[in-house]
């Protein structure tokens, strides 16, 4: 193939020849076809997924507690901040994911570069982030849905769409991406169409003809808000508090954007197509993000009333700033459409959650790290016990009978963001990893598929400052301390190193030197693969002119 190098082809050609040599491990190399996942994510699915798959609730209702705490400039400043952290995050994935584009997600990237035992740590911290983060979502659908009717129990709803994102996900891989494409697109879309009502409200295109402009940026709106001042006295310390806070916020919305590093194991044309949705992380972030969270801050004030309200209602509609925007100025129609578009962000969120639970487990039983049952798929290449098993987790929704939406909200928010950010630092470290092994092992960065720019920098400062966000995530459990969020806040450290140091003293694994780092098992099985497919494409002949075009979206 075009993107790697004949000295590359030639180092795997050595190693295939002489495997029987090494320390060779056959879990490293993916499945039989007819036993495994099916690629049948196309290019367009891929690129929309990565675009707009993980955009929910940290963004369209984790914003409001964020602009109560942080003020216009926290917020916005937070979220942009994180949002470049996160960026880093993913090309390093990316460049792992182009390389090999394996099956068995990032924990299998781990096992590789770094040590087995941190490739098990790895994997079900994400297993365990997956059943409460799709917990999490259906508790929000249900939430939103109340907006409308108390009426119908919350339970009623929770059922309903646990069943749908479960027949979704049974269907295979080729409904569920064009479900997802759809769902998508019609994020993307709603979200710019947010993001330019916000300014046109901001710009006095509204009933009151109110040209707001900046005024939420000045006092007594902003531009920082105290947080918990009454317990540390002193309104500089409670403004940073504040803005320290919507950095754990904005981590939470960002967590999910990593599942390209899943699907990459049933995408199409990887090494073509995974490069490409990495390029499109910056625009999703600098305009969804970082747009969607600067009009927020124009067109809500901070200390408003029926943002305190939305914040904490059991119904959780006004948790979403944008349905604050419109009741402030007067708007009282489109309210309800913005709820609809809440509800179809809440319900894509929790189908990707659904697939990619799934499909981590999946990837653990596939290298024995979880019971072999796991690795089990059907026809469709539907791993259907690890998405029986992520399905029936979702019925811990039902602790939400036993407390409001919003405090339910907030416990599985803090275990998500924890999760999450274990979950970065690993990916971070193990491509620091991946990159000292290409370098001992004399393969050049440049003959690589995809280059993520900024290296190592970008790796190292990704993983130090997530570290830094994830120790001191909750600190607002001690002022004053409080025992539930405290727990939530920190539980996921002592999971994963009990995970890590119970695999690595059980199976005495030690860490892998760089020049012993396995960069070419099942390499060659996923090159042949890719061959075969694009083999197939050129018997197709030429493309139209409108197939470019919708490829292309």
């Amino acid at each position: 193939m075009d993107a790697h190098s004949d000295d590359t082809e030639k180092k795997i050609d050595s190693f295939v020849a002489n495997k029987d040599d090494v320390d060779f491990d056959p879990v490293l190399v993916d499945p039989a076809e007819e036993l495994t996942l099916h690629r049948g994510l196309k290019a367009r699915q891929i690129s929309m997924i990565t675009l707009g798959g993980s955009l929910g609730t940290g963004l369209i209702i984790g914003s409001g507690t964020a602009l109560v705490r942080g003020g216009p400039l926290g917020l916005w400043f937070g979220y942009s901040f994180m949002g470049l952290v996160c960026y880093f995050v993913m090309i390093s994935l990316g460049e792992m994911g182009a390389y090999l584009p394996h099956k068995k997600g990032f924990a299998g990237y781990a096992t590789r570069y770094v040590d087995p035992a941190f490739g098990f740590a790895l994997g079900w911290n994400y297993v365990f982030k997956y059943f409460v983060q799709t917990t999490n979502n259906v508790n929000a659908a249900g939430a939103v849905v109340q907006y409308w009717t108390l009426r119908v129990p919350i339970e009623a709803w929770m059922v309903i769409y646990i069943a749908m994102i479960f027949l979704i996900n049974m269907l295979g891989i080729r409904v569920f991406g064009e479900f997802e494409f759809w769902f998508c697109s019609i994020k993307v879309v709603s979200l710019v169409g947010l993001i330019l009502m916000g300014l046109i409200i901001d710009l006095g295109g509204n009933p009151e003809h109110d040209r707001i402009g900046f005024r939420y940026w000045r006092a007594p709106y902003g531009p920082l808000r105290e947080y918990l001042l009454a317990e540390v006295h002193d309104s500089r310390v409670a403004q940073f508090l504040g803005f320290w806070s919507n950095l754990t916020t904005a981590l939470f919305s960002y967590i999910g954007t990593e599942l390209i590093g899943v699907t990459v194991g049933e995408t199409e044309n990887p090494r073509k197509n995974v490069p490409k949705a990495i390029r499109r992380m910056f625009f999703r972030i600098v305009v969804f993000y970082v747009g969607g969270t600067f009009v927020i801050s124009l067109t809500v004030p901070s200390n408003s009333s029926a943002l305190f309200v939305a914040s904490k209602s059991p119904a959780g509609a006004a948790a979403s700033p944008f349905v604050v925007a419109t009741t402030i100025v007067g708007i009282k129609v489109l309210n309800h459409i913005i709820n609809a578009v809440v509800l179809i962000f809440v319900l894509s969120a929790s189908n990707s959650d659904l697939y990619i639970g799934s499909r981590t487990l999946y990837g653990l039983a596939v290298e024995r790290k979880a019971p072999r049952i796991f690795a089990k798929v059907n026809r469709a290449g539907v791993p259907w016990p690890s998405l029986i098993l992520n399905t029936l987790v979702c019925f811990l929704t039902f602790l939400n009978v036993t407390s409001s939406s919003s405090v339910a909200f907030g416990w599985f928010a803090s275990l998500i963001a924890s999760f999450g950010a274990i979950t970065w630092m690993c990916i971070s470290y193990t491509h620091i990893a991946f990159m000292r092994a290409l370098k001992a092992q004399g393969i050049d960065r440049d003959t690589l598929p995809y280059k993520a720019p900024f290296q190592p920098y970008a790796s190292w400062f990704a993983l130090i400052f997530t570290g830094i966000v994830l120790f001191f995530n909750g600190f607002s459990a001690f002022l004053p301390f409080t025992s539930s969020s405290f727990i939530t806040s920190y539980i996921a450290i002592p999971i994963f190193l009990v995970l890590w140091g119970g695999y690595k003293i059980y199976y005495r694994t030690s860490t892998i030197p760089a020049a012993e780092a396995d960069l070419f098992s099942g390499k060659r099985e996923i090159d042949e693969e890719e061959e075969r497919f694009l083999a197939r494409e050129k018997l197709k002949g030429p493309r139209s002119a409108l197939q470019r075009i919708w490829d292309s979206l």
